[in-house]
């Protein structure tokens, strides 16, 4: 019992400073508030010598509710959207990842970091989807989540200014905000549920790399878009999820790789702008040839993620179908090209055993 208390009150601390890490970073209006307080509070504690520990099915769990999250946010209408401009689609998708697939190596090649975690931390999906996927193949959990969410909240950053001087807010309308507690659909709430359990139980079954997030991604895709039921995901539940992840990936570093982080990070920020940048050059690129207008074309080639950019969208006057299918399409390939792509830049840069 004397041994219980003190891992009692260390979590009890976690759980008091995450809240009033996430509530700072929400009042910031920083991206991905809840995830990133939960991380830097697991990274404070893992420093402090004072660490707890997420349980490794606690973790799938979550992975397969953040699986349960992108589906959602899947339907048909997007695919619909990239079929009927296929050229344009794969053309801009391509470039991008080119581009990041080519820093990433960069990274790599001079040594800033290890190649398979550079790529993984260059690619242009989610956040969230590429630090889960990036552990199941070899990379560093830790470096990529930092330089994913650094990504993120720099482009979000340059996205939001961008859309309020270029993209005319006065007719958008206030975002509501949804109640943390709301009322369920008791039946599709339990074929959500049911969703996420299944892709926990298939993924220990299959033991698939990234597996709850993955399996419970495709059957929720499945799902939702042949009318089978909706994904109901309450903000209690995203919290709790967003949560275990953050503390997962927090308490995976020490005083050893904030040093790395920090002998890194000049480089790294400085790939990530030309990342940008680059980006930026592809968006004119839709302007000029092909007459998208700016702010759908910078929006939809922006580095970000899908889920900040649709915030961001929003909030402007663009083309929201077309910005959503070039970020969930470049989601998907990124999906299936990322992981041979790390094994072959690993493969190709890292010195094998021995040599």
């Amino acid at each position: 019992m004397a041994e219980r208390s003190p891992m009692l009150l260390r979590w009890c601390a976690m759980l008091g400073f995450s809240a009033v890490l996430m509530v700072v970073l929400e009042w910031l209006s920083i991206p991905a508030a809840i995830l990133m307080g939960a991380m830097l509070a697991g990274i404070i504690f893992s420093v402090l010598d004072k660490p707890v520990k997420v349980s490794k099915p606690l973790f799938s769990l979550a992975q397969a509710v953040v699986g349960a999250m992108i589906a959602r946010a899947i339907p048909l209408s997007i695919f619909q959207e990239m079929a009927r401009q296929w050229p344009l689609f794969l053309g801009s998708i391509f470039s991008v990842i080119a581009i990041s697939l080519v820093l990433g190596w960069l990274l790599a090649r001079f040594k800033v970091l290890p190649g398979s975690t550079a790529i993984w931390g260059s690619s242009p999906g989610g956040a969230s989807a590429m630090t889960l996927m990036a552990e199941s193949f070899g990379a560093d959990v830790r470096l990529v989540a930092f330089m994913q969410y650094l990504r993120v909240v720099i482009v979000v950053l340059i996205a939001t200014l961008v859309t309020r001087f270029w993209g005319g807010l006065e007719s958008a309308p206030a975002p509501q905000s949804q109640p943390f507690f709301p009322a369920l659909d008791s039946g599709h709430f339990a074929m959500t549920l049911g969703l996420i359990v299944l892709g926990f139980v298939l993924a220990r079954v299959l033991r698939l790399p990234a597996g709850p997030m993955l399996i419970t991604l495709v059957l929720g895709v499945v799902m939702q878009d042949s009318g089978l039921s909706p994904i109901i995901l309450p903000p209690w539940l995203l919290l709790m999820a967003w949560t275990l992840v953050g503390w997962s990936i927090g308490l995976r570093f020490n005083r050893e790789i904030l040093r790395h982080v920090a002998r890194a990070f000049p480089r790294v920020l400085l790939s990530i702008l030309s990342l940008v940048l680059l980006c930026c050059g592809l968006a004119w690129g839709l302007v000029h040839f092909a007459g998208i207008d700016p702010l759908t074309a910078y929006l939809a080639t922006s580095p970000g993620g899908a889920d900040s950019m649709a915030i961001i969208a929003a909030d402007g006057q663009v083309d929201m179908p077309f910005v959503m299918a070039m970020q969930t399409g470049r989601f998907l390939i990124v999906l299936m090209v990322g992981p041979p792509l790390s094994r072959f830049v690993a493969r190709r840069l890292e010195p094998a055993p021995g040599g």
